[in-house]
Parts: structure tokens; C-alpha cells; sequence
């Protein structure tokens, strides 16, 4: 049963099997929702030329995407909504051609949407039941790629722990050989024939990245075998930032500390922040209004409370709140923490800052580019300037926009930062934020800020 599995998934990779099922989903999708439409099965040419258009952009688009890659270890809901863009992203061409080419009039718009949407239903639930049968089937020990596990003895325990904890991707121990700082040309010659005897499919080098030779001494002896290799290295306590490995100037790179807001991310963020700012600032003007005539009423002074902050990149953004203290001067310009109890917070400040009610401006700011809607909190430039040199990767949270809410704030960790440790526990979330970002955390995050992060007692 395994070896017939494993046959049919290496003789039919998904590279293979999920254009062609794209293909007949897309027409299945139009044929269906032709029916639904017209009340008839008969499509006219014209229809079956745009069925034709959007199979193949759902294909091209896909294959650009990496949509039919790493099947192995991608998630079934990350499958879907890589599906799900692709869909809005040919829906969009669609309309565009179909409008520029003056033919508006003879296409019917709700044939396009629900053959898309259809598309989506059969293309989605194609997947989804591909992925949870494999994975089903790996999990019983069908369908498993053998490992052959190299490194010193710490490194192939954490890996080989690694592997038993993730059975879905369908890895399986072949064999293991252990060494400390090198190998001498017995145990190479060792290794040689024992990952030939153990059948093993791909062999992991696990070593510290101080040991890089050792990777190209075994890459050298293991020159004749056709198993794949791979190199795991250990970071040991480097905090990595979206890392992954690419191609620059014509070489490989580990990218350990870089932006993930790249391709085609920082189009889908920005979208996701003008549909959710505009929606919630529409809802929240007479909110802002009245919190703006009781501001004036209560203290003298600006309603709104203007400060320069770091944005995106490190450059310097200016970021709005509601008004929540006396208008007063520090001297030196020192910025001092609000505390508990502090004399410079208005009565009615102290409500608006423990309801968070004094951040509704910075809708404005996410509307402007300035900020996003989940991000890592801007912090003053002054406490940027005195943590930088003390929290490792400090300046790291400054790889995207700051947000009005985002995963430290959610998890209890607002307000005051009076200790090193709340900091530090703050930044390690943050860059957590950043190394996991995706749409489906922003919208988790959201709705976390609505049910538990309005209201906080450590906000002051």
C-alpha cells in the first residue's frame, strides 16, 4: 500500500495533477454557472473563449505563484487562499479585458463571478481533499520520503525530534550517523555505503554554521548517489527574521534578517488595511466627533496629539492620537511613559487611554500609507534610541509599517515597558508578528483586538 501510494504521488507530482485539475474546474465552474444563468447547457463561442482565457490565467498565475510547489509542507488553508487570490486577481483581468475591448454588453458580469466562485469551490475542495488524504495516508506511514540524518549528536536529535513531531509531511528515519567537529575518510567512506544501503530518498546535513566544510565534504562524498541533499544549519541563538533562501547576483543566500513584504504581500497588506481603515473610519466618525468636542471642553489645548515616531524601514512617520494629557514641555526632550496615576493624564484621558479610544486617529494614518492596521505599536524615537543597544533585533520591528493593534498587544503586552523584560517580551512578539505574517493572522489579530484588546489595565 505505501509503495503503491508513494509510486502514484512521484509518478504524478502536483506539479503535474493540480494544472490539469485547475483546468477542468474552471470549466466545469463556467459550464455550471452558464446553466445557472441562461437555464441551458449550450455555450456560444464567445463564452467558451473566455472559459478558455480565464483556465489558462488561472494556470499562469498559479505557476508564477508557486501554487503548485511545496505541496509537501504547505498548509491546506494556505493552498486556499493562494487559490482565492489568484481567482480575484483573474477576475479583475477578466473585467479589465472584457471592458477595454468595448464587449461589456456581451458578456453577462454574474456568469463571470459565480464561474469563478464555482471554480473556487471545486478547485478549493480538490485540494483540500488531496491534502487531507495524503496527509491521512502519511500519518499511517504511507506515502513517507526516507531521511538519512547526518550532524553531531544535538543537531540530529532536534531535527529527528522535528520529524516525529510533524507526521503529516511524511518523514521517515532511514538511518543516522553521528560525529562532533569532523569526519575522518572511514566514516566518509562509511557514510557512502550505509545511506546506499538504507534506501534513503534525501539525506539532511544538520551542523552549526560554523561547520560549513564539513557540508561540502559530504556533499564531495556523497557526488555519486542520487538521493537529494539538504543542509539544515543551526542558527543556534540568532534571532532570524523571514528567513529563507534566495538568489542575488548570481548566488545562493540565506536570507536570515529581511523584509517580508515582498511580491506581491505589500499589494495584498495595503489593500487589506484601505478596506478595513475606510469601513471602520466611516463607522467611527461620530465616535471621533464627540471625543473630539469633550476634549475641547474638559482641557484647553490641540484635540489631537501629533508625534513623530519610526515607520516602515526606519524612516520617520508622524502618528495621531486623540489628545489624553495636559499640554506640557519635557525638558531636553525627554520622553517620559505615561504611569499609573499619572498627574499629566486628563480624567477623561485616562478613559480614553485604557479603552484605546485615544488611537482612533491613526485610522487616518493607516488611510495616508503611514501606518497598518496590525503591525508592531510605533514607539518614541527616544525609547528607540535607549532600546536599540539593549534588546537584540530591536530595530528588526521596523521591517514593516507599525499598526494600531498587533500580536504583542493582543497577548497582554501593552502600556507601560518599565522593565527590560516587558520590552524584551515585546520585541520577541513582534518579530514572531513579522516571521509568521499573513492575512489570515492580521484578521485573527483583529478580531483578538475586538473582544479582549479595547479595554486594558496596564494601559495608563
Amino acid at each position: 500500500m505505501s509503495k503503491t501510494i508513494s509510486g502514484l504521488t512521484e509518478r504524478y507530482p502536483a506539479q503535474l495533477v493540480v494544472p490539469v485539475v485547475d483546468l477542468l474546474s474552471v470549466a466545469a465552474g463556467s459550464m455550471l454557472a452558464h446553466w445557472l444563468r441562461f437555464d441551458h447547457w449550450q455555450m456560444n463561442d464567445r463564452y467558451l473563449l473566455a472559459t478558455a482565457v480565464m483556465a489558462l490565467l488561472v494556470v499562469l498565475l498559479n505557476s508564477l505563484l508557486g501554487g503548485y510547489s511545496r505541496w509537501r509542507i504547505t498548509s491546506i488553508h494556505s493552498l486556499l487562499i493562494r487559490l482565492a487570490l489568484v481567482l480575484l486577481a483573474v477576475a479583475i483581468l477578466a473585467t479589465s479585458i472584457i471592458y477595454f475591448s468595448h464587449s461589456a454588453e456581451r458578456y453577462s458580469r454574474l456568469w463571470i463571478g459565480t464561474s469563478l466562485l464555482l471554480s473556487f469551490v471545486f478547485a478549493g475542495g480538490a485540494r483540500a481533499l488531496a491534502q487531507l488524504g495524503l496527509r491521512r495516508a502519511r500519518i499511517k506511514g504511507w506515502s513517507q520520503r526516507s531521511v538519512f540524518l547526518v550532524g553531531p549528536g544535538r543537531n540530529v536529535l532536534k531535527v529527528g525530534e522535528g520529524m516525529r513531531a510533524s507526521p503529516a509531511e511524511g518523514y521517515c528515519l532511514a538511518g543516522v550517523l553521528r560525529f562532533e567537529q569532523s569526519l575522518n575518510e572511514s566514516q566518509l567512506t562509511a557514510l557512502a555505503n550505509r545511506v546506499a544501503e538504507s534506501g534513503a530518498k534525501e539525506v539532511w546535513i544538520c551542523v552549526p554554521m560554523e561547520m560549513g566544510e564539513v557540508v561540502r565534504t559530504i556533499f564531495y562524498t556523497l557526488r555519486n548517489h542520487t538521493v537529494e541533499l539538504r543542509f539544515i544549519p543551526e542558527f543556534k541563538d540568532m534571532q532570524l527574521l523571514n528567513h529563507r533562501i534566495s538568489e542575488v547576483a548570481g548566488h545562493y543566500a540565506i536570507d536570515m534578517s529581511v523584509t517580508p513584504m515582498s511580491g506581491m504581500a505589500p499589494v495584498i497588506k495595503r489593500l487589506e488595511d484601505l478596506l478595513i481603515a475606510g469601513g471602520i473610519s466611516l463607522l467611527i466618525l461620530p465616535i471621533c466627533l464627540a471625543i473630539a468636542i469633550a476634549i475641547k471642553l474638559t482641557s484647553p489645548g490641540p484635540v489631537l496629539f501629533k508625534q513623530y515616531r519610526t515607520g516602515v524601514n526606519g524612516r520617520r512617520v508622524k502618528v495621531y492620537k486623540f489628545r489624553s494629557m495636559q499640554v506640557h514641555e519635557e525638558r531636553g526632550g525627554k520622553v517620559t511613559q505615561a504611569t499609573k496615576g499619572d498627574a499629566r493624564v486628563t480624567p477623561l484621558g485616562a478613559f480614553l487611554r485604557r479603552t484605546s479610544l485615544d488611537e482612533l486617529p491613526q485610522f487616518l494614518n493607516v488611510l495616508q500609507g503611514r501606518m497598518s492596521i496590525v503591525g508592531p505599536r510605533p514607539h518614541a524615537l527616544a525609547h528607540n534610541e535607549y532600546y536599540k543597544d539593549i534588546v537584540e533585533s530591536y530595530m528588526r520591528r521596523h521591517k514593516v509599517k507599525p499598526g494600531i493593534t498587533g500580536w504583542a498587544q493582543v497577548n497582554g503586552l501593552r502600556g507601560e515597558t518599565d522593565t527590560l523584560d516587558k520590552m524584551e517580551k515585546r520585541v520577541d512578539h513582534d518579530l514572531w508578528y513579522i516571521d509568521n505574517w499573513s492575512v489570515w493572522l492580521d484578521l485573527k489579530i483583529i478580531l483578538l483586538t475586538v473582544f479582549k484588546g479595547f479595554i486594558d489595565k496596564n494601559a495608563y
